[in-house]
């Protein structure tokens, strides 16, 4: 029998609703340690609000996040800060602080988290800024003069900037040219192999699935309605998900059926 597997996120009977509008209603994930979970679904789905309602961002009606065999909706809040501290989280466009350069933005969850003195600060943030691949001259620089790539590597930065054993990326190609997006994808799969880092990707984008990610869950009726790899996504009897992975940018991809 294979070795059952170490689930590092568990929710269960997740139910999320903004007024009348019920997003999720009895959704299940399980998330192990180490991999690269993909997250697609259609528009309205609720992959963000997903992300959100793990990270604590969202609170749900109904259910329970368990994060590190902790439930994060009945945890103290002295007992959540000291697992948020074991996750980072990069929105979309990098979601960085306009006024403050990129080296003061990954400074900023250590500033909040941390009692390093403000030199430590200084020389981390600078360590985890080459990590994402940008030059030193990017640390001195503010959002409003990067590149939409290099915007995403520096809220990556400052996502890994408490040394984080499960990074959450929201949408972290959008916007980004083929070219950008397959060096980030790399960028993403190189990292979490030398940190060992467990990565939970909200995604659209076909190629990353391809490319990075181990596991793929599709939410689909206000659940995760199939989890499997990129295979078993091309056998599953779903509309969407047919329509998703064996549809036109699927086959332009080179995935799919070729019909």
């Amino acid at each position: 029998m294979p070795e059952p597997r170490d689930a590092v996120i568990e929710v269960r009977g997740l139910r999320t609703q903004f007024g009348d509008h019920v997003v999720h209603d009895g959704l299940d994930l399980d998330v192990y340690r180490g991999e690269v979970l993909g997250v697609v679904g259609g528009s309205g789905t609720g992959k963000s609000v997903l992300l959100r309602a793990i990270v604590g961002l969202v609170r749900p009606r109904a259910g329970s996040v368990t994060v590190f065999g902790t439930d994060m909706l009945d945890a103290s809040d002295t007992v959540r800060q000291k697992i948020e501290q074991r996750w980072g989280v990069m929105f979309q466009d990098g979601a960085l602080f306009s006024s403050l350069t990129v080296r003061e933005n990954v400074e900023v969850p250590m500033r909040e988290q941390t009692g390093l003195s403000p030199e430590t600060r200084r020389a981390l943030a600078e360590l985890k800024v080459s990590m994402v691949g940008l030059p030193a001259i990017a640390c001195d620089k503010y959002p409003s003069e990067l590149s939409g790539g290099m915007r995403k590597r520096a809220g990556l930065a400052r996502a890994l900037a408490l040394d984080p054993e499960i990074v959450f990326l929201d949408e972290p190609t959008a916007g980004l040219d083929p070219i950008g997006a397959s060096a980030f994808d790399a960028l993403i799969k190189k990292l979490q192999t030398t940190l060992g880092l467990t990565v939970f990707m909200v995604t659209h984008d076909l190629d990353s699935l391809h490319a990075i990610c181990d596991r793929i869950a599709v939410l689909a009726e206000k659940k995760v309605f199939v989890t499997g790899s990129m295979q078993d996504m091309l056998e599953v009897d779903h509309p969407w998900v047919h329509e998703y992975f064996h549809g036109p940018r699927a086959r332009a991809a080179g995935f799919g059926s070729k019909g």
